[in-house]
């Protein structure tokens, strides 16, 4: 889920949410700051501290979460600030590891005295940065740890900032397929799972629900992290000839699954890849674009996104930062998000304490560019994400219907070789 849980130790592939007027209408990008237009202000800098995976395993989405956090905090600071106060955002380097930081954020809240935090990238660091947070009573809102551990730990204070938990991102192909005429589903389906914690039980929840509707499962295989070639479980899938098949996957292992199938000149009439095909860059430069026509995977944000404020968003990141709207990692997006929620409190209430922050959340619907966002009493969110498919060379929204851009296209085309 990235849906998309990208990369690594994910999210969140890295997502059902009404996305669109709403968002629109409560919030505008560069306007939706409470600005001075809040009940109270203070002279002083609103202080938010962050950890991230600056370098270390998960360096890459770090750094995609720093470039939505300092976005974030300058198109506020543009506009007024928080209640009249400039954000001052303080960032430290965990080097992705949890060790490092359980000891940055004692070390933000204890000793920097900031006033708010926002949370790391992975579950494997939210788990531990959350607990810190809840000891000393701050909100702890974060856009990069969606796994089943960070709920588990039933705390208040901790709200994901994706539309819903990361393990729950083939939920809405699940959807799209059951909804169709029983005539029209496939009727065999094949699994190819990543031994990952956040990508297997993507595939698992899929095939949990098509085997209860009848859709016969003709093969189950789950590979080691360290699998670098695909062609023996494709071969042995394409022998087998499902209708659907579905890759329980991060980024490099559904490359390689594709790779294989085009190798292999085995096109099955779905295919759903739970990440890796959602990420607008690297899935067709590693495939080849005309190779995409077809595929599925999840999302909550890309570079078409029909939510209202995203054209805004990409143009203040192209500004910023360069590059394409192609090119913008949707951690970038989540990460904005977080900012876009202290926001709305903050004008809601007119005031921007923890406490504050914490009761407000847990009620109403929250618009952002992940979708309009509510959470369960420990920080679950209730919605699902977008159903996307190649189609025409880029990702397009297909489910739930009403928002989508496009029809699905079944069945997938043959690949291009």
């Amino acid at each position: 889920m990235h849906l998309r849980i990208r990369k690594s130790a994910a999210r969140h592939p890295r997502r059902l949410i009404t996305i669109g007027a709403v968002l629109a209408a409560t919030v505008a990008l560069a306007g939706c700051t409470a600005g001075t237009s809040g009940k109270t202000t203070s002279a002083g800098p609103l202080k938010i501290g962050i950890s991230l995976s600056l370098t270390g395993d998960f360096s890459d989405s770090g750094k995609a979460a720093q470039r939505g956090y300092d976005l974030w905090a300058s198109d506020v600071n543009k506009s007024g600030g928080i209640l009249g106060r400039k954000v001052q955002l303080t960032i430290v380097d965990d080097a992705s590891s949890p060790d490092q930081v359980v000891t940055n954020y004692t070390t933000l809240i204890t000793q920097d005295k900031v006033n708010l935090v926002f949370g790391p990238f992975s579950s494997l660091l939210t788990v531990p940065s959350s607990r810190v947070a809840n000891r000393y009573g701050y909100a702890f809102i974060e856009s990069a740890g969606g796994g089943p551990t960070v709920f588990a730990q039933k705390l208040k204070n901790l709200f994901f900032v994706q539309p819903a938990p990361t393990t729950a991102g083939g939920d809405v192909f699940a959807d799209y397929i059951l909804s169709l005429p029983a005539s029209e589903r496939p009727k065999t389906a094949a699994y190819a799972k990543l031994d990952d914690p956040f990508s297997a039980p993507i595939a698992a929840n899929i095939q949990k629900r098509f085997e209860a509707a009848g859709i016969k499962t003709v093969y189950d295989q789950t590979y080691p992290a360290e699998t670098a070639d695909m062609t023996p479980i494709i071969s042995a899938i394409a022998a087998k000839n499902p209708d659907v098949v579905i890759g329980g996957t991060q980024e490099a292992d559904a490359f390689a699954q594709v790779k294989a199938m085009i190798q292999l000149k085995f096109s099955p009439k779905w295919l759903y890849e739970a990440n890796g095909a959602n990420s607008p860059g690297d899935f067709p430069a590693a495939v080849g674009l005309a190779n995409t026509a077809g595929v599925f995977s999840s999302a909550d944000w890309y570079a078409d996104s029909t939510v209202a404020g995203s054209s805004a968003f990409i143009a203040a990141y192209t500004a910023k930062y360069g590059g394409t709207a192609q090119q913008i990692d949707p951690t970038s997006a989540e990460a904005y998000s977080a900012g876009m929620l202290v926001q709305q409190v903050a004008k809601k209430t007119g005031k921007v304490d923890n406490a504050t922050i914490i009761k407000t959340l847990h009620s109403g619907t929250w618009p952002t560019l992940v979708g309009n966002l509510s959470w369960n009493q420990y920080g679950a969110p209730k919605g699902a994400y977008l159903l996307v498919q190649w189609i025409n060379n880029k990702l397009t929204t297909v489910y739930p219907a009403k928002t989508a851009q496009a029809s699905p296209l079944a069945p997938k085309p043959n690949w291009a070789g």
